[in-house]
C-alpha cells in the first residue's frame, strides 16, 4: 500500500481560510433542527483552531455568517446569534490558554448589540497573543467589504489625500477589512460544493483551492493537516512557467 504523503512543517501556509458548509445537512442527517448542527459545529472549529494551532499555522479565517445569511429563518438566525454569543464568552479563556489572538472582518455593527459586546471583550482580552491569528468573518459578503473599500479610497480622492492615479493593488489591499492579514495561500470548502460564495474575492485571486465533501461538522484537525498536505503538492506558479521557477 503507498503511503500517505506526511505534512511538511517547514512549508506551512502562512494564512488558511475555511468555508464551513454542512451544517444544517448534517443535522438533517442525524434526524435533528439545523441548530444542532451548528451546536456540533462549534466543535469542530474548536479542534480545527486547536490544530491549526499545533502546526504552526499563523492565520486561520472562518467564513462563520455571511449576509446572505440574515435571509435564513428568524428563528434559525437568532438561535445562531445566540449560539455565537456563548460560544464566544466560553472560548476566551482557552483562546488565551492556546496564544491565540481574535480578530472580525465583516459589518459587525449590524450584529445584535450583545454580540458585538461579546466580540469586542475577546478581541481585547486577546490582543497580546502572539500564536495563531484567528480571523472569523460575519456579516461578512466579499462584495460588500470592496465596495466599501472603493467608497473609502473615493473619500480620500474627493479629500485630496491621495489622486485617482494613485489608485493601485496596494492601495485597494489597505482599504480592505483584511488589510493587516496577509492574503490566503490555501482556501478549504467543506461539504462537497464547488463554489466560493462571495467570500475573500479579491484576496484569493493566487490562493489554492481545496474542495472535500466532508460536512463541516464531520472536519476535524486531521482533514486540515490532510488538506494543507495536498496543497503542499502543488506547484504555485503566479503565471510564470514551471521551467521560470526552477531557475
Amino acid at each position: 500500500m503507498e503511503e500517505k504523503p506526511v505534512i511538511n512543517l517547514e512549508k506551512i501556509p502562512e494564512h488558511v481560510a475555511i468555508i464551513m458548509d454542512g451544517n444544517g445537512r448534517w443535522a438533517k442527517e442525524h434526524g435533528k433542527a439545523r441548530i444542532f448542527g451548528h451546536k456540533h459545529g462549534v466543535l469542530s472549529l474548536r479542534n480545527v483552531v486547536e490544530g491549526a494551532g499545533e502546526i504552526g499555522l499563523k492565520f486561520l479565517t472562518l467564513y462563520a455568517f455571511s449576509t446572505e445569511n440574515w435571509n435564513r429563518p428568524k428563528v434559525e438566525v437568532a438561535a445562531l446569534m445566540q449560539l455565537l454569543v456563548n460560544t464566544i464568552s466560553k472560548e476566551v479563556s482557552e483562546l488565551n490558554k492556546n496564544n491565540v489572538r481574535l480578530l472580525t472582518i465583516g459589518d459587525i455593527k449590524s450584529l445584535p448589540n450583545n454580540c458585538e459586546r461579546e466580540l469586542e471583550k475577546a478581541i481585547e482580552k486577546t490582543k497580546n497573543n502572539t500564536g495563531l491569528t484567528l480571523v472569523l468573518a460575519l456579516s461578512y459578503s466579499s462584495k460588500w467589504e470592496i465596495i466599501e473599500a472603493v467608497k473609502s479610497i473615493a473619500k480620500k480622492v474627493e479629500n485630496n489625500e491621495v489622486s485617482i492615479n494613485d489608485i493601485d493593488e496596494k492601495l485597494m489591499d489597505e482599504n480592505l477589512q483584511t488589510a493587516l492579514i496577509p492574503d490566503p495561500e490555501l482556501l478549504i470548502r467543506t461539504s462537497g460544493e464547488h463554489r466560493i460564495s462571495n467570500y475573500l474575492l479579491w484576496q484569493i485571486a493566487y490562493s489554492e483551492l481545496y474542495f472535500t465533501n466532508k460536512l463541516w461538522p464531520d472536519f476535524s484537525k486531521e482533514d486540515l493537516v490532510e488538506a494543507i498536505v495536498d496543497y503542499q503538492q502543488r506547484e504555485r506558479r503566479f503565471g510564470l512557467t514551471s521551467e521560470q521557477l526552477k531557475k
